[in-house]
């Protein structure tokens, strides 16, 4: 049994990971697609929800509703949802706020590598005071021009934060963004609090039923 990966640099997702995010994304999408006319429960958002790109969740969506309207107009109308939702009600990941400051404490650096893009990450950090440990370290796939669950992402983010890959680990709680680390070759940790979250069995990977539990697998370079 492999004691502690030694880190330099811990890499995270950003929705659903570091801010409780992914039950009010999903909500704006109900509420656009219900006021366009389609059927749609927060149940079923949630068990279709894997992350990816968000032009593939709001087509992915479009299919299964019914609704036409195109995707050009449906991204606008989402992006505003959330914004508002999460002006109202965003907080952040239970624990992350004492991970973090554990983290920043012992030397380890941090970085996200989201496939939202940077404006985004930067609201939803200032609403939970979490931006200030993230200040220049936010890599996004519009900037890689690469979206998990291809590896580019997680490549461009340590590239860009100076450190090898093998100095860094990944932090996600997404199907996608885990294949992503997969597909990196880099040690990857499950947020998995949702009780329904499948259980991914890859040597690489490793589940987090909370965030702090980071710390028992990890220590400083």
């Amino acid at each position: 049994m492999n004691s502690k990966f030694r880190t330099r640099c811990v890499i995270f997702d950003c929705d659903g990971t570091l801010v409780d995010s992914e039950i009010l994304c999903n909500q704006a999408l109900v509420n656009i697609f219900s006021r366009l006319g389609g059927h749609l429960t927060l149940q079923e958002c949630l068990q279709h929800f894997q992350g990816g790109k968000i032009v593939d969740i709001l087509a992915a969506t479009r299919s299964r509703t019914g609704v036409r309207t195109p995707i050009d107009v449906l991204e606008p109308m989402y992006r505003e949802e959330c914004r508002q939702l999460f002006e109202q009600h965003l907080k952040p990941i239970p624990g992350v706020p004492e991970l973090l400051a554990t983290l920043h404490k012992q030397g380890i650096d941090m970085c996200i590598a989201s496939n939202g893009p940077v404006h985004k990450m930067e609201h939803t950090l200032s609403l939970t005071n979490l931006l200030p440990y993230f200040e220049g370290k936010l890599f996004s796939g519009f900037e890689a021009c690469s979206w998990k669950p291809d590896p580019d992402l997680i490549h461009f983010a340590a590239m860009n934060m100076g450190y090898r890959l093998q100095d860094c680990v990944f932090v996600d709680d997404t199907l996608k963004g885990v294949q992503a680390g997969i597909n990196a070759d880099i040690p990857t940790f499950h947020f998995t609090a949702c009780a329904n979250t499948p259980h991914i069995d890859h040597p690489l990977v490793t589940p987090l039923t909370t965030m702090p539990d980071l710390l028992r697998h990890i220590e400083p370079a």
